[in-house]
């Protein structure tokens, strides 16, 4: 499909740009949502170091449900509004988080997490889930990878009928 290779003398933002590139390659080229959401959580755990987690939670019965990810089992479901996917999901706003012990009403799916970035999943001014990744790490994450999250959140509206895996 594709290689990796070019990536270990990359630095963190030519990732990125990479993982945006093989993200279009991927949907563009298959048009089932499951397969498309499911690589896409592949292609950032192939392309973002210290990461234990990422993956998707979609919208389904007004909570968020546990859907395609790389890593540990993970929480099933998770109320709107509850932890750093809720809260995502409520506000509508990406949340980045540098130490989740830090972050009132974290809920700790993984005791190895310690920092998290979730972007909210909105088209059409309809919320259909988030895009979840945790780390080991403190403070992996930074304003540059929200916002090439947010891309990659952009890019998915772009090929995915979530009312196919939301409901």
């Amino acid at each position: 499909m594709f290689k990796l290779d070019p990536i270990k003398n990359m630095n963190e933002e030519e990732r990125l740009k990479y993982m945006l590139m093989l993200l279009k390659g991927q949907l563009s080229s298959e048009n089932d949502e499951l397969a498309n959401l499911s690589n896409a959580s592949a292609i950032i755990d192939a392309c973002v170091d210290d990461l234990n987690w990422s993956g998707f939670y979609l919208m389904r019965g007004g909570q968020l449900v546990l859907g395609p990810f790389q890593g540990l089992p993970a929480c099933n479901r998770i109320d709107i509004g509850k932890g750093v996917c809720g809260t995502a999901a409520e506000t509508r706003e990406i949340q980045l988080v540098p130490d989740v012990h830090l972050f009132l009403g974290h809920i700790a799916c993984d005791s190895a997490s310690n920092s998290e970035l979730v972007v909210p999943i909105i088209k059409d001014g309809k919320v259909f889930g988030v895009l979840d990744m945790d780390s080991p790490k403190k403070e992996r994450f930074t304003k540059l990878h929200a916002d090439y999250f947010e891309k990659f959140v952009e890019q998915l509206n772009l090929y995915i009928d979530w009312t196919k895996v939301c409901f």
